[in-house]
């Protein structure tokens, strides 16, 4: 039988570049939440879905802050507290992204109205399933110190567990696996349709030779960068929890630690960067707010006739009804996200 490994020593310049990611983390869920309570056009049901999965990563990001800053060196009630809290963040985070992925493959590709009856659905999944199995976890007491193998200082499942496995793949690694493959086929399915809807519609598009053909809409590299960046951002947590189960030494590689740390973290900082920075709508609102209304985006030199930002629309119901496609038409539902 291998011998275990000993606990993983995460130095203090690791910590502080993972404590920088929740905080990034936390500030971007938090403006996220923020724009949405602002500015009430922007409350799609899409937005909608991504309000509660900033709610899921703000507070996963706030416990692993905690666990990070502590350094647990034992099982603690802190450290259950913090464990216990993660793994329910953490998992409905998961639940929340698959979420927004069906939502809008049934919407773009089915052309399905998602009514009240879906959202409590996801309500029930997201929120419901990873409290039942925290609770179970808490309850069985399989949440404890895991000697910063399967983490960066915080806790999750007690490594003296029989059923280790079991519980890992349950509070997390199962659904995050699900993940990795669920996201891709899904936006590989809506980009198809997408792309197909639009070869069928340029048949009947008259030739207008000087204009150029756009590359590509912002909402479609968003498609693609999706499911990337969620896949880029855990699969270091995935690869270490693979290198602790066989026992090796280089679970405990410093560049390994770092990435999963801060791919675990930065999942809200990731959000914000694509649905608010990178949203045109929301970071002209953002600037005319912090410029106290001087801010005037039509003075903005513009990026030429290829550029696939659009102009600002007014407010009202336009901006409102802009990620919700018609029943012809194939916009991508977070087009203004």
């Amino acid at each position: 039988m291998a011998v275990p490994l000993p606990p993983t020593r995460v130095p203090l310049a690791e910590r502080v570049a993972v404590l920088l990611s929740c905080a990034v983390s936390c500030g971007g869920s938090a403006l996220l939440l923020a724009s949405q309570a602002r500015w009430p056009e922007l409350r799609t049901r899409p937005r909608q879905l991504l309000l509660y999965l900033s709610l899921a990563d703000l507070l996963s990001a706030l416990s692993y802050f905690y666990g990070v800053l502590r350094d647990f060196q034992s099982t603690s009630w802190d450290c259950v507290l913090q464990g216990a809290l993660s793994t329910f963040a953490n998992t409905s985070s998961f639940f929340w992204t698959m979420a927004i992925a069906l939502y809008l493959y049934l919407s773009i590709v089915r052309g399905s109205a998602a009514g009240s009856a879906l959202l409590w659905a996801f309500h029930a999944v997201s929120w419901g399933v990873p409290l039942a199995i925290t609770v179970a976890a808490v309850a069985l007491r399989k949440i404890g110190y895991d000697a910063s193998n399967v983490s960066v200082g915080w806790c999750w499942v007690d490594l003296d567990a029989e059923d280790r496995l079991l519980w890992m793949l349950l509070t997390g690694k199962a659904w995050e696996m699900l993940a990795y493959v669920t996201l891709p086929v899904l936006y590989i399915l809506i980009r198809r349709h997408i792309n197909r809807a639009h070869a069928a519609l340029s048949e009947y598009r008259p030739l207008l030779p000087a204009a150029p053909r756009p590359r590509s809409s912002i909402a479609d590299k968003k498609l693609i960068l999706i499911p990337l960046i969620f896949i880029f951002l855990r699969i270091w947590s995935t690869v270490r929890f693979v290198l602790t189960l066989c026992d090796s030494p280089a679970v405990q590689n410093s560049v390994l630690v770092v990435l999963h740390g801060i791919g675990n973290t930065f999942q809200g900082g990731a959000n914000c960067i694509m649905f608010v920075l990178c949203t045109r709508v929301v970071r002209d609102k953002l600037l005319s707010l912090l410029c106290c209304g001087h801010w005037d985006p039509l003075q903005w030199p513009r990026q030429g006739a290829q550029s696939s930002w659009q102009q600002p629309q007014p407010h009202g119901d336009k901006d409102k009804d802009k990620d919700v496609p018609g029943p012809g038409q194939t916009k991508p539902l977070l087009s203004s996200t």
